[in-house]
């Protein structure tokens, strides 16, 4: 029987809610979708490599997991019509991993399999934004009934579990509806996810040759094994993936430090993969698309079947790769900790729905987001400058700076093709102070926990 598909707002065929997922990590499916994309777009106008990595993509799609039956796509390189909503999981599983990565896994603490990492990457339609949601892992949330994963019937709804626990009840497609259901706005659905483990992270941070982070103080940390000294360095490899992992070596120890000190990473990535050194350059394209390519038929990364059609990635790719950094917004779901027994401290958290609607209201609207309040949850980041735009990306909708010598004053009105006034940029929504984030104009830097 053919897994049951509805259709989302935009008219996609949203992901089944059932089937048997092998599961996966966090931060490579966003390499993928902002770094293999845009790699094929790269390499798409060298005509050996743009073979080369067709002729890959049709060995993974045969492979692939079939969350739904997609859409045929033109065979063109415009930009994808209309938004899109992916939500990458990152699971706890040592299946497969090397132990000595893992506390846990060198324990033998291998029962069950948890969603520890948990983002909603919403791209809208024109004009282009990128948001970046993360939802906190100890966050207290409905589940509801889920199918489970081998299909054999459903899991019944629960009121109050800690979101990283849908995936444990229903696999992939439970954390898709418990999302969905948290966001609790219909114009807002999920059209394709992915389920990845942690190992080819240290691959992929190799094919792009390293992200730059900076620490402010020296980290030493005995958890992951990661030990920096303060500045900025280029992070591959099992050092990037110990930068993602790190939590007790930060800020105030808390998930929710571990997931700024992530988004500073990404923030970083995205800076990257717009920058000259990449997309100039086509034989680092090639290496991050094959070498991505290479993790999905090694088994280290899953995707949902439409991930793996070229002509999506391509029109994805056309969709974010010019996106200004004041419209790549990475924000954290807003949460307060719950009460814990006898007025002990607790580490699970609730969530703050009222600032909540205010963000998800804004994205559905396709408004611009301001950022109001602190850059980090868990004190773990700090703004350190601006980052400026490559010379070779358009910058549509932001201000331009004069040359040097000229005034504003003397400057005639914009005026649009016909000759009349231009419109007004869009009035930004400013988001509620406890919703925390940074976007990717922000440089920032990582404290040491203190």
């Amino acid at each position: 029987m053919a897994a049951e598909k509805r259709p989302s707002a935009g008219g996609r065929v949203t992901i089944a809610r059932h089937g048997v997922l092998r599961t996966r990590h966090p931060l490579i499916t966003l390499l993928s979708v902002f770094g293999v994309v845009l790699g094929v777009v790269g390499v798409s106008g060298v005509s050996l490599a743009a073979y080369n990595v067709w002729d890959a993509s049709q060995a993974i799609a045969t492979n692939a997991v079939v969350l739904d039956e997609e859409k045929p796509l033109p065979p063109s390189l415009g930009a994808i019509e209309g938004g899109v909503n992916i939500l990458l999981v990152g699971t706890d599983s040592c299946e497969g991993q090397d132990p000595s990565l893992s506390g846990a896994c060198r324990a033998g603490d291998t029962e069950g399999e948890r969603n520890d990492v948990t983002m909603l990457v919403h791209i809208s339609d024109e004009p282009r934004r990128v948001t970046v949601v993360s939802f906190p892992r100890d966050m207290l949330v409905p589940i509801p009934a889920c199918e489970k994963p081998d299909g054999s019937g459903k899991v019944s709804a629960m009121s109050s579990q800690m979101i990283n626990a849908s995936y444990w009840y229903g696999g992939l497609g439970c954390t898709v509806d418990t999302v969905e259901n948290l966001i609790g706005n219909d114009q807002i659905t999920i059209d394709f996810a992915a389920a990845i483990r942690w190992t080819g992270v240290i691959n992929v941070s190799n094919a792009i040759g390293g992200v730059d982070v900076c620490v402010a103080g020296d980290i030493n940390d005995v958890n992951t094994g990661l030990h920096l000294t303060a500045g900025t360095h280029t992070l591959t490899g099992v050092e990037a993936l110990q930068f993602l992992r790190i939590r007790h070596g930060i800020g105030d120890g808390s998930d929710l430090g571990r997931i700024s000190n992530q988004q500073q990473f990404m923030s970083s990535l995205v800076r990257k993969l717009q920058s000259d050194s990449v997309l100039a350059n086509p034989a680092t394209l090639f290496n991050l698309a094959t070498t991505t390519i290479g993790q999905v038929q090694a088994g280290q990364l899953v995707l949902s079947s439409g991930l793996t059609n070229p002509t999506l990635m391509v029109q994805i790719a056309m969709a974010v790769k010019d996106v200004p950094f004041e419209d790549i917004v990475f924000v954290q779901y807003p949460t307060v900790y719950a009460p814990g027994l006898n007025g002990s401290p607790s580490s699970r958290v609730l969530p703050v729905k009222d600032a909540a609607k205010v963000l998800f209201d804004a994205l559905a609207a396709n408004q611009p987001l301001s950022l109001t309040g602190d850059p980090s949850g868990g004190r773990a980041i700090e703004v350190t400058g601006e980052a400026q735009q490559p010379a070779t990306t358009p910058t549509t909708g932001a201000t331009q700076a004069p040359a040097d010598g000229a005034t504003d004053a003397a400057a005639p009105p914009a005026t649009d093709a016909g000759g009349g006034t231009a419109a007004t940029p869009e009035q930004r929504v400013e988001l509620p102070s406890n919703i925390t984030g940074q976007t990717a104009k922000d440089t920032t830097c990582t404290l040491p926990q203190k």
